[in-house]
């Protein structure tokens, strides 16, 4: 028994005041050792006997201090590794954490970063406008013209980044191209997955070296837990790693346990959204009200054929964003008619949600920037959940006959 969780060893002398703190610390059963279901680790810190062990603890880089490792974070990150097919994953507080901190593990000052043009507006906005501030060079352009990239690549480039399909124009950008470009100058290649996760696609067998996952959306799925990830090599990892010690970034064990515990059901859950997803988005694209719909099942979208190779066969991402005649009174009445779907300020979750991009993922952006790449006035983005699918057409389409003339 190590002593310093408990008295029970000589503590007879020990006042009360002193027996208080320690007494219950420890419980004695070897079948606590395979549960069915894993603790929730929330101490802070654990205890050593001797310098000795101390040593050997560190050695073993085991579980000293909750910033450093956790073994709930830990228990995460291994499922995380097995789903997105890398060596090693961190976790993090939220999926901006892991973005900004696997971002800034690999540049210093006079290093250049060269993203798709396209990406989460917060996103967007640490790339312009805080990386600038500490001497690091940015550039984007649109990374589904890979000539565009391979003119915007710099001897300098030491990170490459975009997401696998744009939030929320719903580009698909072509991994393995990219990846081709940004390893000729020996850059590593972020991708964030968090609109597809590895249900769709792998970007590490594509040949991205880092994937980055906003494990608030659909990997947990159920929108309650914020929490972000990076999975890659062990050398990139680790490089992280060293960088999220010291910014402090991680993910409290609670969130830790409560998103591992949504990730059990993630393959049933994206069954039924991307089915979903592709039967509203044919049905958008036919109904006389909606101008464009964005979504890789579609004929008509314009990556459809890297879709159809990247992607798992008939799966396409329960993302989709559709454009509406630009008349914000009719928008209001559009959403006060729908009886399935609800507005939120996230997606990914097991209902249906509706986001209108000027007001919240790029609300930061300024308008005409938004507008050069597609995000209009008249923009809807929606996360497809898991409701009947035929509930879910039939809302859509009664509340756009608010359109009708």
């Amino acid at each position: 028994m190590n002593h310093a969780l408990s008295y029970h060893n000589g503590g007879e002398d020990l006042h009360r005041e002193t027996l208080i703190l320690g007494e219950g610390g420890v419980v004695c059963d070897r079948r606590l050792d395979t549960p069915i279901n894993p603790p929730i680790y929330l101490s802070t810190s654990t205890c050593v006997d001797t310098l000795d062990e101390l040593k050997q603890l560190h050695a073993e880089q085991g579980y000293s201090y909750i910033r450093t490792r956790n073994p709930n974070r830990n228990m995460l990150s291994e499922l995380i590794s097995y789903l997105e097919g890398g060596e090693q994953s961190l976790v993090f507080s939220s999926g901006m954490a892991a973005i900004t901190t696997a971002l800034t593990a690999f540049v210093k000052a006079g290093d250049h970063i060269l993203s798709d043009d396209t990406l989460y507006g917060e996103t967007m906005q640490f790339i312009n406008d805080i990386l600038p501030t500490y001497g690091v060079e940015t550039t984007m352009v649109d990374f589904t013209d890979i000539e565009a990239v391979k003119a915007a690549i710099r001897p300098n480039t030491k990170a490459v980044y975009s997401e696998v399909v744009t939030n929320p124009t719903i580009k698909v950008i072509d991994v393995a191209a990219v990846a081709e470009v940004a390893h000729s100058v020996g850059a590593r290649y972020i991708v964030d997955n968090t609109f597809t996760t590895s249900y769709a696609v792998k970007p590490l067998s594509l040949g991205a070296d880092v994937v980055a996952n906003s494990l608030t959306k659909f990997y947990n799925g159920h929108s309650d837990v914020c929490a972000g990830s990076v999975t890659g090599d062990e050398e990139s990892v680790h490089i992280i790693w060293d960088r999220q010690k010291l910014v402090g970034g991680i993910l409290d064990p609670f969130s830790a346990y409560m998103c591992q515990r949504g990730m059990r059901t993630l393959d049933a859950r994206l069954a039924l959204q991307n089915k979903n997803a592709v039967a509203l988005a044919k049905a958008l694209s036919e109904c006389p009200y909606v101008e464009k719909v964005l979504h890789p099942s579609l004929d008509s979208h314009p990556q459809r054929a890297v879709a159809k190779k990247e992607f798992k066969d008939g799966v396409y991402g329960a993302m989709l964003s559709f454009y509406m005649p630009e008349d914000w009174a009719k928008i209001n009445q559009f959403m006060e008619r729908l009886r399935v779907p609800h507005y939120a300020m996230t997606l990914g979750g097991y209902r249906t949600s509706l986001s209108y991009p000027i007001i919240s993922s790029h609300a930061g952006v300024p308008k005409e920037e938004r507008e050069a790449i597609g995000i209009t006035d008249g923009m809807m983005r929606v996360s497809v959940g898991m409701e009947n699918t035929e509930d879910l057409v039939k809302d859509f389409l009664q509340a756009l006959e608010v359109f009708k003339k």
